[in-house]
């Protein structure tokens, strides 16, 4: 398996992917609508890819099994999505991109990493608390991360909450 940047090309491949990854969710009753939900769109895959803050996950083979892209919000690298096929779940990939992306932040002066996610989904909060992010009182979210939780309940998104992982 590499991991390489997301090149233009492979942004139309993107979508299977995170559709993959979403079938996960079929089991939880109260998040089974997400199997079938939107995905990220295209401009925001070509955003992340022309900023240099997005990386796939290659098979051998030539087949995609995961992905991460980011943005830089300020003196943080914000991770809008990572997913990872849903046959290659459990298998390390999605630590893998969360590396690159701690490797590029730091490259890049970032001083954080940030992200929204679901709090009790187990590989969601659980899995990036176990790579070291911490969960982030209300009281402490900037107005960026305030604005992205809302706008995620706005569009149903329940049970969420930003988290950050430093950067020394």
């Amino acid at each position: 398996m590499l991991i390489r940047p997301t090149l233009t090309r492979d942004i139309p491949r993107l979508a299977e992917v995170e559709r993959s990854a979403a079938q996960a969710f079929a089991s939880l009753p109260a998040l089974a609508w997400l199997a079938a939900g939107d995905v990220l769109d295209i401009t925001t895959h070509q955003a992340c890819v022309d900023g240099g803050a997005s990386w796939l996950a290659e098979a051998d083979t030539g087949q995609i099994l995961g992905f991460a892209c980011a943005g830089y919000e300020q003196q943080a690298l914000h991770i809008h999505e990572i997913s990872v096929r849903r046959e290659a779940q459990g298998q390390g990939i999605g630590r893998k991109l969360l590396d690159q992306l701690v490797t590029v932040a730091r490259a890049s002066g970032a001083r954080e990493l940030t992200l929204t996610t679901f709090a009790d989904v187990p590989w969601n909060a659980p899995f990036y608390r176990r790579y070291g992010f911490e969960t982030l009182d209300e009281g402490l979210l900037c107005a960026r991360l305030r604005q992205i939780l809302a706008s995620e309940a706005a569009h149903g998104l329940k049970g969420r909450c930003a988290m950050r992982l430093r950067i020394d």
